[in-house]
């Protein structure tokens, strides 16, 4: 039996980033496939030394690539985080800045004084840069996602709660069918994870007490921060996802589901939800 049946727990928070989607291989294979389809258009106007280094990326530099856009959001949200007085940037507005500075870094993407210029040399127009920015608009769910949403419904209240800004969050629930009830982001509270104004507010939002909800997250450093708010705690591990191996020991998780288990799903029959077989 874990430590949250007929705890009293009625709301089930979910980080969704790495969580309840698979945001690593939707990116690399996005990224993957719109840098060869540039490669082999024939009205692309690529200077020949971005055509070089794009010809040279493999699938795991686009890996890593996404990785390093990816450190660039964790910074992003916690700098804002811990101080409330820096300058108001929703994830989006972030996300383009931050492709776009990794474009340029990597000599795939020239300065542009004209947005709409097409001939620059760089890998993308600006407009398919803007496009691709808003992949993690577009990302594939784990295998166990929208079941194991559909298998919590049963018991509880089921709440996205994310860094994303809502437009990201709507289009990411819609792309990926996902049966959550309700969606809530950090968006309105002007805030980001892991500060513990987002975690009393949407406990707030519910119309519910600390103790009455937990976050389901694969990310240590969250649930802790949660924790420390009066929230309860789900760990539903992820492959690659957990950046702080360090907190492991710290007997944070109230349920732990590993990741040779059914994600979600397992999380679902942990919880003491009858799961349809």
């Amino acid at each position: 039996m874990s430590k949250l049946q007929d705890s009293g727990v009625r709301c089930l928070f979910f980080d969704t980033f790495g969580t309840c989607v698979d945001w690593r291989t939707t990116v690399t294979e996005t990224l993957w496939k719109a840098a060869k389809d540039a490669l082999c258009s024939a009205t692309a106007s690529i200077d020949s030394r971005a055509r070089s280094i794009a010809t040279d990326m493999t699938r795991e530099d686009w890996g890593k690539f996404a990785q390093d856009w990816r450190d660039g959001y964790y910074h992003f949200t916690l700098e804002i985080a811990q101080d409330a007085s820096k300058p108001w940037k929703t994830v989006d507005e972030h996300h383009l800045e931050s492709f776009k500075a990794l474009l340029t870094s990597r000599g795939l993407m020239f300065p542009r004084t004209d947005n709409n210029n097409p001939g620059d040399g760089s890998l993308w127009t600006e407009a398919q840069v803007q496009d691709l920015s808003l992949v993690w608009h577009r990302l594939d769910p784990w295998p166990d996602t929208r079941q194991g949403f559909a298998e919590l419904n049963k018991g509880f209240q089921t709440c996205i709660l994310s860094n994303g800004n809502m437009a990201l969050l709507n289009d990411l629930v819609d792309y990926g069918k996902l049966p959550v009830k309700q969606i809530l982001s950090a968006e309105m509270f002007r805030s980001y994870k892991p500060s513990p104004k987002v975690y009393l507010r949407a406990v707030e939002e519910m119309g519910l007490k600390p103790a009455q909800c937990a976050l389901v997250a694969a990310h240590l450093a969250d649930l802790q921060a949660a924790k420390s708010c009066g929230l309860r705690t789900v760990y539903v591990e992820r492959p690659d996802e957990e950046s702080h191996k360090e907190l492991r020991n710290e007997s944070i998780p109230d349920v732990w589901v590993n990741e040779h288990e059914y994600g979600l799903v397992s999380a679902a029959e942990k919880l003491g939800v009858q799961v349809s077989k």
